[in-house]
């Protein structure tokens, strides 16, 4: 998993809270938020990256059921970067730090057939699901379990996207 950047604002409460949270744990769900930030944002363009490009059979159905996937993720990376705000942080949310932050790896984009987009974005939505999972329990482990309950509305929006997504694959 990548690290957040180092960064005054990046893992550290900056910003007056009354959310009645330890500030160590405000401080890690930051760090911990700013990471799923990052994928988000990520996994959101690689979304329309694959939505632009793909051609091939069942072009019209999946380049339908990817928007509406990517308009699903912006609605979750916004409330994940709500969150990070109310628990007095910034979100850290340029294309600068969501290249140096994003624990997903890079998105071809030399394919162009639905199969191959399909096959590359299970592998996204797979990794991303996967390090929600990770960070529901890390959330909850540290006291705050309404991120943690934040997370889990995440991670059911990703699992049901990659059941959508490996249910195409011929």
């Amino acid at each position: 998993m990548a690290t957040a950047p180092k960064t005054a604002a990046g893992d550290k409460v900056v910003k007056s809270s009354r959310i009645d949270l330890a500030s160590n744990t405000k401080t890690k769900v930051i760090g911990i938020l700013n990471e799923r930030l990052a994928d988000g944002i990520d996994l959101s363009l690689v979304t329309k990256q694959a939505h632009w490009n793909l051609k091939g059979p069942g072009f019209i159905g999946i380049h339908l059921m990817l928007d509406g996937f990517r308009d699903e993720l912006d609605v979750h990376v916004d409330t994940v970067a709500e969150r990070i705000a109310q628990l007095g942080g910034i979100a850290l949310g340029t294309t600068q730090t969501t290249a140096q932050t994003t624990s997903l790896k890079a998105y071809p984009t030399e394919i162009v057939s639905v199969q191959d987009h399909l096959a590359a974005l299970v592998e996204h939505y797979a990794d991303a699901g996967n390090k929600v999972r990770e960070s529901i329990d890390a959330c909850d482990e540290a006291g705050d379990a309404d991120t943690a309950d934040l997370l889990t509305a995440y991670s059911r929006m990703l699992d049901k996207s990659l059941w959508f997504i490996q249910s195409n694959i011929g």
